[in-house]
């Protein structure tokens, strides 16, 4: 199971309704936070999820809009007494960045371990995410994320029986493990079938429409996607800024064929994204705008 809020929709600055960008994922008891906009925090209380168990976040890029609430929830994240260490990716000058900004939140009772990006595609685990970062095009060094959650194959049983392999080690074998049985190596591939269909989550903001990104969004059970514009008088200013449109972001979802797709980092002047949504739907029509605070579950197709 995988629990995804989107916990601010806007772009540039917050508005009475809008916190700036953020977007928090769940999965056995671990939290993934990409991006900390200006607000994160309320958002997170309204929301009624907490930030003591956040292990990663994960930063698009360094503007404002997207990095400005992180001094103050490391300081919330320590009068609530962590402890454990916390792992931060970005781009390239992370631990620069932070530094800078930790200026005003000096003395945490946990370690921060940085994880800077220096490739146009990589990959790591954390904690039960597999998160593959990409590089898009923004005017700034700019990632997108895509976050899944692998399925293992099924355990079979028959072949367990048949190559004699004790039951006290099926569990084991069926988490990962490799096993010494006495001078015979047991390893999973000999009694699980292929890996089946996991779960996976797409986001990206501030980009002009690359390839690279429906790529990463491929057959998502959901994918977040800036929709900076609404107006189609302002094709042009996204153009000029690196920003993408609602049109843009529905077209790369039709090559992509996630399950839905989520609009957020609206301008500041889209007052109401949804009067845009039935041109956005004749491109795609699993699209919605988001606002702030929405929420799904995922969990693995059933079989």
């Amino acid at each position: 199971m995988l629990d995804i809020c989107l916990l601010g929709t806007g772009g540039m600055m917050p508005l009475p309704y809008r916190w700036l960008t953020s977007m928090m994922a769940r999965c056995g008891g671990s939290s993934l936070l990409i991006d900390c906009g200006e607000g994160t925090q309320i958002a997170l209380k309204e929301k009624g999820w907490s930030p003591k168990p956040i292990d990663f976040i994960c930063f698009t890029h360094y503007h404002a809009d997207h990095i400005s609430g992180l001094p103050g929830l490391l300081l919330t994240m320590g009068n609530a007494e962590r402890t454990e260490p916390l792992t931060v990716v970005g781009p390239k000058g992370l631990e620069r960045v932070v530094g800078a900004l930790r200026m005003i939140a000096p003395e945490l009772p946990f370690e921060l371990r940085f994880v800077e990006l220096t490739e146009n595609r990589q990959q790591m685990k954390l904690g039960p995410y597999l998160l593959d970062a990409y590089r898009v095009n923004h005017n700034v060094t700019c990632y997108g994320y895509a976050i899944s959650i692998p399925r293992i194959g099924r355990f079979d049983v028959e072949r367990a029986v048949e190559q004699g392999i004790p039951q006290k080690f099926w569990s084991r074998l069926q988490k990962g493990e490799a096993i010494e049985d006495g001078g015979r190596q047991l390893t999973p591939d000999m009694v699980l079938g292929p890996a089946r269909k996991g779960i996976k989550v797409a986001y990206c903001t501030d980009t002009r429409p690359v390839p690279v990104i429906a790529e990463y969004a491929k057959d998502a059970d959901l994918m977040i996607c800036e929709g900076m514009y609404g107006e189609k008088e302002k094709e042009a200013k996204a153009r000029e800024y690196k920003h993408m449109t609602f049109y843009e972001a529905a077209r790369l979802a039709k090559a992509a064929e996630p399950k839905a797709l989520w609009l957020t980092h609206y301008s500041p002047s889209l007052t109401r994204p949804e009067e845009y949504m039935d041109e956005v739907r004749a491109i795609f029509p699993a699209a919605k705008a988001a606002r702030d605070g929405w929420s799904a579950e995922l969990g693995f197709d059933e079989e």
